[in-house]
């Protein structure tokens, strides 16, 4: 199910939202129940087939995560104890992931070096990719990675599920820390309705979903257009290879932006703040704050549990780069299973490893006086790094990097007036507009640091635009397209 069809609009969130609140006047744990099991229909709705495996994965991480706590209070074993159920436990979920996600990649490569060598091709498994599990996989290993650092202090099963299982984010994110959620579904409050909070929510809403159809998917075609005919002519023009990278650069952008979005409003609805996982970052003057601004919970994660316990920036600058591509190249692989993935992840490596020596050499106070200069490096950056993220092959990516160079030649400038409007509009948005936390002072909350949740104002003087750009947006849903998050 999609947040821009006319189902959930219509349908299953209002049942939901109902439903959520009425048991909250009973009982706050029948609540959560029903939370539970909406986004457990929510999910399933895609492919059930994939259910159990949802459900198996949360049952399992939750066993284990209650005997990683437990073996804390034997005094005797707890640190080998700890450390063995931990090692067991994150490589149960890295092998699901490996299975469901890698397997077809790794026999298709290993088919490729049996026929170099003269051996037969290695038949293929064709495993289908269950939806947002690697999102869920790294939000349950950095629970279990948290349980074994005694940061866990309520795990109730209710609550537990929950977190993993709540619907706003589950299939495309954010990737949630359970110290920023489980507090929230704690608090009496949360089952309560807080009409400014539905308000505000709703309203985020509207912009996701308007980046959504109103930007992105109007990109999608052209973007698409573009990659798909380079089957046909696999030598792009200059102009026609920046155009369709532009395309794909505010495609992505808008895409992805407006599912964040939109699943914050939607769980703002229900009384309960997701993280923030966009901060303007087309605005970035260097790749380091692109990766600050950009999917911020994938790159907390990222810093957190993979980054720091490899070293970090302890250990001398040599340490410090290796780091960051190995960071970087597993990030990419998350993405997807693909050569591709694995050079797009090591190009921002070899990016952030020169940003900083960048830095160190020149400092911060020089690099201000070349901030649009810093701008336009960055952002032509993004936009090479993303061909790697979009090609089906290394191949096609190559070819790409000969027409962005001009290689094949200028070509002629063939580029719609209402195409050309879409991309300067959507240039116009990413570097001077508000973002939507901004627009709306949203924050997000972090902890169980208070028992009442904030306050928050919805702006009364967007209502009108609200309305209009609702009304937009419902003639354009149509058939609704996936978001691009999808599929990883």
């Amino acid at each position: 199910m999609l947040f821009n069809s006319y189902q959930f609009l219509f349908v299953f969130f209002p049942i939901v939202i109902v439903g959520f609140f009425l048991f909250g006047r009973w009982h706050r744990l029948a609540a959560a129940y029903w939370l539970v099991l909406s986004s457990l229909v929510f999910y399933g709705w895609w492919n059930i087939k994939v259910l159990p495996l949802l459900l198996i994965s949360v049952g399992l991480n939750f066993f284990l995560g209650k005997r990683i706590t437990a073996a804390e209070h034997d005094q005797d074993v707890q640190r080998s104890r700890k450390k063995l159920w931990l090692i067991g436990a994150v490589s149960a979920n890295l092998l699901l992931l490996a299975f469901f996600k890698y397997a077809n990649f790794l026999v298709g490569n290993l088919s490729f070096l049996t026929t170099a060598m003269g051996g037969q091709a290695l038949a293929a498994i064709n495993i289908i990719l269950p939806i947002g599990i690697s999102f869920y996989t790294f939000t349950q290993i950095a629970f279990l990675v948290d349980c074994w650092q005694g940061k866990v202090r309520e795990a109730h099963l209710a609550h537990y599920v929950l977190f993993v299982t709540y619907f706003p984010h589950l299939i495309a994110g954010p990737v949630l820390h359970h110290s920023e959620m489980m507090p929230q579904f704690r608090r009496a409050d949360t089952y309560r309705p807080n009409y400014n909070m539905i308000a505000l929510g709703l309203s985020i809403f509207i912009i996701g979903l308007a980046k959504k159809l109103l930007i992105a998917d109007p990109l999608s075609g052209p973007a698409g257009d573009f990659f798909e005919g380079l089957v046909v002519d696999p030598k792009p023009t200059f102009w026609s290879a920046w155009i369709g990278i532009l395309c794909y650069t505010f495609q992505i952008y808008f895409d992805f932006s407006g599912y964040s979005d939109m699943a914050i409003g939607i769980s703002l609805c229900f009384g309960i703040r997701l993280p923030i996982n966009f901060n303007s970052p087309y605005k970035a003057t260097s790749i380091i704050e692109f990766w600050r601004c950009w999917h911020m919970s994938l790159s907390r994660f990222l810093r957190d549990y993979l980054y720091f316990p490899l070293g970090g920036n302890r250990n001398g600058l040599t340490k410090r780069y290796a780091n960051l591509l190995v960071t970087m190249v597993l990030g990419g692989l998350w993405h997807g299973a693909q050569w591709t993935f694995v050079l797009w992840g090591f190009a921002h490596g070899v990016l952030l490893a020169w940003n900083h020596v960048w830095r160190y050499l020149m400092g911060e106070v020089l690099a201000c006086w070349f901030r649009p200069a810093c701008w336009f490096l960055t952002f032509v950056s993004i936009c090479f790094t993303w061909v790697l993220f979009r090609a089906d092959s290394v191949t096609t990516a190559v070819a790409i990097y000969g027409g962005l160079l001009g290689q094949n030649g200028t070509g002629a400038w063939e580029i719609a007036p209402r195409l050309l409007a879409l991309l300067i509009t959507s240039f116009v948005i990413v570097l001077v507009g508000r973002n939507s936390q901004q627009m709306f002072e949203y924050s997000s909350l972090s902890g169980d640091q208070s028992n009442e949740l904030p306050s928050v104002q919805w702006p009364k003087s967007l209502v009108f635009l609200m309305g209009t750009t609702l009304f937009l947006c419902l003639l354009r849903i149509g058939v609704p397209s996936p978001f691009l998050y999808f599929q990883f």
